[in-house]
């Protein structure tokens, strides 16, 4: 069952708080010298990313016992009720390792296996993004929304990295969208979706993205009026893939990816 507004919103406040918290846990991380270590998929781990789950898991577990939880760290805690948190403590680590600020502290809200509630903190910007289904998408506390551009030429697409579009099997399509539209840049990570819900960029791609990546975004994008697919244009936190857009402008996109698929 979902939860009321009155509910939600409780609910919200306490993942703005933990999530304030947790970058907190980051900064200092960011802000002094740190060891960056390499795990099994190449990409970069660190203590902050250790601590800072290791605090929000701690915190969910002490208000919520009985809720399940998804780490990206520390793999999945099952729980009895029809809840489940999901977090990834550093989102763009690669940013955070190289002295980049635009990485971010993630969680979203499951109820019965429906994301309903999302967060992004990006700490060392001091730009906090949050949303609740029903409640509205919020950046530092005023209410956030897509951009009302409607065409590809007049457009900024971004993406982590176009390359990676090839790599995965979009290239074709990311190819074509670049070309059309007005400006292209790679404003990456939960930063770019981040973007595309406060009014400052129209589509954002990402060709692979895991569940704790996803979980705080679609209700993020939908709650500031766009939309948050796969690149199938399916609503969903379970792809593999995700795309962002101001929602005007996602049939666009839709119609290049599929003619691309057929070139």
């Amino acid at each position: 069952m979902i939860p009321d507004s009155a509910e939600l919103k409780a609910l919200l406040d306490f993942a703005v708080a933990l999530a304030r918290h947790a970058g907190e846990i980051t900064n200092r991380y960011f802000n002094g010298p740190f060891v960056a270590e390499r795990k099994a998929d190449n990409s970069f781990v660190t203590a902050a990313d250790r601590e800072a789950e290791k605090h929000l898991r701690a915190s969910i577990e002490e208000a919520f016992p009985d809720d399940a939880i998804l780490g990206e760290e520390q793999g999945a805690k099952p729980g009895r009720s029809n809840r489940r948190w999901i977090l990834d403590p550093i989102d763009g680590t690669y940013s955070f390792v190289h002295g980049v600020p635009l990485y971010g502290v993630l969680i979203g809200l499951e109820v019965d296996d429906q994301a309903i509630l999302g967060l992004v903190n990006l700490p060392a910007l001091n730009e906090l993004v949050c949303a609740a289904r029903g409640i509205g998408c919020f950046w530092n506390d005023a209410p956030a929304r897509v951009s009302s551009t409607a065409a590809l030429d007049d457009a900024l697409l971004l993406a982590t990295d176009f390359g990676d579009c090839e790599k995965y099997g979009f290239g074709r399509a990311a190819e074509i969208l670049q070309k059309e539209v007005h400006a292209r840049r790679t404003w990456g990570d939960a930063y770019g979706h981040v973007l595309v819900a406060t009014g400052r960029a129209d589509i954002m791609l990402d060709p692979i993205m895991n569940v704790w990546d996803c979980a705080p975004l679609l209700p993020i994008l939908e709650e500031a009026g766009g939309t948050f697919t796969d690149w199938r244009g399916q609503r969903t936190i379970h792809g593999g893939n995700a795309i962002s857009t101001n929602g005007v402008l996602f049939e666009s996109v839709m119609s290049v990816i599929k003619e691309a698929g057929k070139s």
